[in-house]
């Protein structure tokens, strides 16, 4: 196993990193430093910005429009792109849903979809969970019904990430009752504004509606939508889940946020607190730990050997890191990070706030949204479960 970059390797990283402060927004790079708001347009304007290089799908094949990178070069890419402070690409689209039409989806779809997932053109959401299947996801009860050529579809999806920005959601629905639960689940493509389709977004702790529940009344879906074979979406989920897991482990915005939080110790005074620091330490430790288990997986395909199947695993680490650095900027900042009045953090109050300075504004948003990282893309609890089987079986 070898876990050095290539001199290939580094060149490449360099070219990806002279074209991504070339063309970054200094104004998106900024908010994403100082983990500001991001709107629509926000995420927008990157994504397009990728899109029109050719590089949102970034891990596509050429045949279907990517770069055709390896691993590795993934891998740098997404490093140097979350360094340098670019938004987390939405992944729905170009990470999850994508992956699953080149895979299953027939060559109409293929060509009907990819493009606009590609260009960035399109806001892609997930239909997965529901009020009463989250970690059980196989109990969906979402039922779509077969009625010549089309579904007629009635149920409720919740916890849709940002799904008031959607326009295209992918959906696990029941076409069948026989047999296991898992054997009558179909993965359905619904243009959301589709008559019936009704968007009720959640407000969270941080004052923010990033999840919504999403409604359907008899919302009519061509046939064609659906993706592969019915009743077999249940093989084309877990296809996607795979995508998932390893998104959430997120180890290249670790690596930033761990920066940020060294430079909030440094304004608050604390950095040179010992104890402190050891904290510090500690997560830097097991964010090292977490990049060598990425490092594995990437030497692994790179000699053509077969990936590690650990993205239960890297789930498991990568949202605890996440709330762990969330927890020491709080920590870092004491009392200066407890104001959370979202329209005075957009008017920059908190540099006339006594000891306030604008790393401190949204400490008290990210602690609350990071609470979900190790209940989302399937419960820690439960991945803990996979790991456990695969590795005691």
């Amino acid at each position: 196993m070898d876990l050095a970059f290539t001199p290939e390797e580094q060149q490449f990283r360099e070219e990806i990193r002279t074209w991504v402060r070339a063309n970054l927004p200094a104004d998106i790079s900024h908010k994403v430093h100082n983990a500001l708001h991001l709107t629509r347009d926000d995420h927008q304007r990157w994504a397009r910005i990728l899109g029109k290089k050719g590089w949102l799908g970034w891990g596509w094949p050429k045949e279907f429009g990517g770069p055709g990178w390896n691993a590795v070069q993934k891998h740098l890419f997404e490093e140097e792109c979350a360094l340098a402070g670019a938004p987390r690409v939405i992944p729905f689209g170009p990470v999850m849903v994508a992956p699953v039409i080149m895979a299953f989806g027939s060559p109409e779809q293929q060509k009907r979809f990819l493009p606009g997932i590609a260009s960035g053109e399109v806001w892609w959401s997930q239909g997965y969970s529901e009020p009463g299947s989250g970690s059980d996801l196989a109990s969906v009860k979402t039922r779509a019904e077969r009625q010549g050529d089309k579904y007629i579809v009635n149920g409720q999806k919740t916890w849709t990430t940002l799904g008031q920005y959607g326009e295209w959601i992918f959906c696990l629905v029941r076409t069948s009752n026989e047999g296991k639960p898992q054997t009558g689940i179909s993965f359905l493509l619904i243009d959301m504004k589709s008559p019936g389709v009704t968007v009720r977004p959640i407000r969270l702790l941080d004052g923010e509606c990033e999840v919504n529940e999403v409604f359907f009344d008899n919302v009519e879906v061509p046939a064609e939508n659906l993706i592969g074979e019915e009743n077999k979406g249940w093989t084309y989920a877990k296809h996607l889940l795979s995508h998932e897991r390893t998104n959430i482990a997120d180890v290249n915005r670790a690596k930033r946020e761990l920066e940020r939080l060294k430079r909030i110790a440094r304004a608050e005074g604390v950095y040179d607190d010992v104890r402190f620091r050891d904290e510090i330490a500690k997560l830097e430790v097991d964010v090292v730990a977490l990049e060598m288990l990425v490092l594995r997986v990437l030497s692994a395909e790179k000699s053509g050997k077969n990936s590690l199947d650990i993205a239960g695993l890297l789930k498991i680490r990568g949202s605890e890191i996440q709330q762990r650095y969330s927890e020491l900027m709080m920590l870092a900042a004491g009392p200066y990070a407890l104001p959370l009045i979202r329209e005075a953090m957009e008017a920059g109050w908190q540099g006339n706030f006594p000891g306030g300075i604008v790393a401190n504004a949204p400490l008290a948003s990210t602690y609350f949204n990071m609470r979900k990282t190790t209940i989302y893309g399937g419960s820690n609890e439960v991945q803990r479960n996979i790991v456990a089987q695969t590795i005691l079986g």
